[in-house]
């Protein structure tokens, strides 16, 4: 009975297919020098190309002319919603963001005003994933500039249905998760073991880099050797999470986005002040914080507020 249940469900989602969810919007701005100026900072993007009086935005901006923002969307269709209600009705409740693909046909340029249609590609059949049961959606956004394609931006997400976890072992219960390490990164966390935190340097222009990368951001180049950063730093901006709650950590508490001296910046967990007396602008000095009793391993770089730096 499920399988006909989801059966009839699949072949009502595939009627949404090839439907119109926005037409001939508009963006809430036209490209502008000051959001191309945040996005640059923000991403620790230099190319020349973004400045000056012949600037151009970044390509992967594509998709920021469009977003609606905390006021959301005027002017969609009806059929989005319907489509997320009939899912949801079916009980794929749940949503996660699986990928995007661009493709950039002209450079957008301050004073660009910028309008897209979108439609909902498709609705994939029933697939199993670690998450849960669902369909991934995938939504096409074709963008243009003065009436002239621009750019396309497909969006694909999977609503889905939970999966039933069974509960952690008793002994790793209240664990911290491991870092994910890779041949990329592994020089990193070979050093924090050592309590050393290494930043990569290009060997061809000496730009610094974090987190670790294959290949330098400014250059191109390939070759790298490490600096061991001071610890001293600045918190530069930061969140407090609340949710969701898990064993190992004890919410609410403050991660930060640290500006090292050296000029690069880290995500860490601030400590030393409660989380609410954490602000931009404080100074803060490298700990190396042990988070397993029971593996001299499990080391991680935390940030400590510097004795009468709080506010």
């Amino acid at each position: 009975m499920a399988e006909e249940r989801d059966a009839g469900v699949y072949e009502e989602l595939r009627t949404f297919e090839g439907r119109t969810a926005a037409s001939a919007l508009e963006g809430k701005d036209p490209v502008n020098v000051p959001m191309i100026r945040h996005w640059c900072e923000a991403m620790g993007d230099t190319n020349p190309a973004y400045e000056g009086p012949d600037a151009i935005a970044p390509p992967t901006m594509l998709q920021a002319w469009t977003m609606g923002g905390l006021s959301g969307y005027e002017g969609r269709s009806p059929a989005h919603d319907e489509l997320f209600a009939l899912l949801d009705g079916a009980g794929y409740t749940s949503v996660v963001a699986t990928d995007c693909e661009q493709e950039y046909l002209r450079p957008l340029r301050p004073g660009d005003v910028i309008t897209y249609d979108s439609v909902i590609e498709s609705v994939s059949p029933l697939k199993t994933t670690k998450l849960g049961t669902g369909h991934f959606v995938t939504t096409r956004m074709d963008v243009r500039a003065g009436g002239e394609l621009a750019g396309t931006h497909r969006f694909r997400i999977l609503k889905y249905a939970p999966a039933r976890r069974s509960s952690p072992a008793k002994k790793d219960a209240g664990k911290r998760p491991r870092p994910v390490v890779n041949r990329d990164n592994a020089g990193f966390w070979d050093g924090v073991a050592r309590h050393r935190l290494l930043v990569q340097r290009c060997t061809g222009c000496a730009t610094l880099r974090f987190p670790w990368l294959p290949g330098c951001n400014a250059c191109g180049g390939q070759e790298w050797d490490t600096v061991e950063a001071s610890g001293e730093g600045t918190v530069f901006s930061y969140v407090v999470m609340h949710h969701p709650p898990f064993p190992a950590f004890d919410p609410p508490y403050a991660v930060g986005l640290i500006e090292l001296a050296e000029g690069v910046r880290i995500v860490s967990n601030v400590i030393g002040v409660p989380y609410d007396k954490v602000r931009i602008g404080l100074p803060v000095r490298l700990e190396f914080l042990r988070v397993d009793a029971d593996d001299a391993d499990a080391v991680l770089p935390v940030f400590r507020v510097v004795e009468g730096g709080e506010a």
